[in-house]
Order: C-alpha cells, then sequence, then structure tokens
C-alpha cells in the first residue's frame, strides 16, 4: 500500500484552522499596505512657527518684527502678533524701567513690521527742544536740524519730504486743536498720515 493511502484524512477542525490561518495573513498584509498607502499621501505642513515674544506660536505670516529700545527693561528684537500695539512691545521688553517717560509714548499705536520703537526717558524729554522753545518764539528745528512738530510754521512744515502745504496746514490746525504733539507717532493722528509717512519722517522731526 502506498504512503499516501496510509496517512489519514484531514479532520473539518483541521481545514478549519489552516483557513483561519489564511484569512488572517491576508488581512495582516492588507492593513500593512494600507497604511504605507496613507503615509505616502500625507505630507509634513510646509508652515514655518516662529516663538513670539510672549512664548506662544505663530505663523510667519501672521507676525511682525519690531526693535525695541530705550528706557525698556530689555532691550531686543521681538517678534509679535499682528495688529500688535505700542503696548505689547513694551509688555515683551519687561515693560518701561525707572527713566521712563511713559507719557511720551502712544501706548494704542498700532505697530508695523521692521519697526524700532525708542522708549524715551524723562531725561531725553528734558533736553529736547519742544513746547517751551515753541512759546517763547524759539527755532523752528533742533540743534541736530529736525523739524520741530510743534514750534515750525507752515513753510518749514512743508520742507519735508511727502509734505506740501496742504498737509502742513492740517499739521498745524491739529496742534491748535489738540495741543502741541507729544510725540512723532501723534502725527497718526492727522488725516493723510500714515504708517508710512510716519516712517519716513520719523528721523526728520521732533516735538
Amino acid at each position: 500500500m502506498s504512503a499516501t493511502k496510509d496517512q489519514p484524512p484531514s479532520s473539518p477542525r483541521q481545514r478549519l484552522g489552516l483557513g483561519a490561518a489564511i484569512v488572517i495573513v491576508i488581512v495582516a498584509l492588507a492593513v500593512t499596505v494600507g497604511i504605507g498607502v496613507v503615509r505616502s499621501t500625507v505630507q509634513p505642513s510646509e508652515e514655518v512657527i516662529i516663538a513670539d515674544a510672549t512664548g506662544t506660536s505663530s505663523a510667519e505670516n501672521e507676525v511682525i518684527y519690531v526693535h525695541v529700545s530705550g528706557a525698556v527693561t530689555a532691550p531686543g528684537l521681538y517678534v509679535l502678533d499682528q495688529g500688535a500695539r505700542v503696548v505689547d512691545a513694551i509688555t515683551a521688553a519687561g515693560g518701561f524701567d525707572d527713566e521712563a517717560a511713559p507719557s511720551a509714548l502712544n501706548l494704542a499705536r498700532l505697530l508695523s513690521d521692521g519697526e524700532q520703537l525708542v522708549a524715551p526717558t524723562t531725561a531725553d524729554l528734558e533736553n529736547t527742544p519742544g513746547a517751551s522753545n515753541a512759546a517763547a518764539g524759539g527755532a523752528e528745528t533742533s540743534s541736530d536740524g529736525r523739524v520741530n512738530l510743534n514750534s515750525s510754521d507752515r513753510a518749514q512744515l512743508d520742507t519735508l519730504p511727502g509734505i506740501g502745504p496742504a498737509l502742513a496746514q492740517r499739521i498745524i490746525e491739529w496742534r491748535e486743536t489738540n495741543g502741541n504733539f507729544t510725540s512723532v507717532e501723534d502725527l497718526l493722528a492727522v488725516s493723510g498720515i500714515g504708517e508710512k509717512m510716519l516712517a519716513t519722517l520719523r528721523d526728520l522731526v521732533v516735538v
């Protein structure tokens, strides 16, 4: 009798176990292939994340860089959210120090990208030609040649880039209505002067 005839026939339980094992192997292969397909279709985010001054994270296209210097606790370059104001930059820099003159800044003013924010000291204000010179009929320009916003007439203001006779007149009318300018940033309150013009005038004028 041959060896094949000597082997007992497989039982239904054995055939069932073999079939189950084959099914498990097929399912495992399918899961592995599926995971590979999903991984190949998911790409890592290309968004660059930058930590802002408060330690949180913001997308790069939603932040501005501001250089804070002067009478603050921790001067330096800070990354702030778009829409941040002067008060936010001062807070990020640790607040004013003991020599600061907070009233010289418009804390509610919106900041712009690439701006340098200088917090003045009380000594800076005392040494800056300002309202007292204007009241006494002093010079329209400071000792370093900058135009004094509080004492210059229309002709002197007209010499500034971008300031024509009409805008010079609005500057004069603003200070007559509201009092002397307390900071260069107050120019933003004059109709026709925006952030770009202010950036141009910042180093050319004084209060």
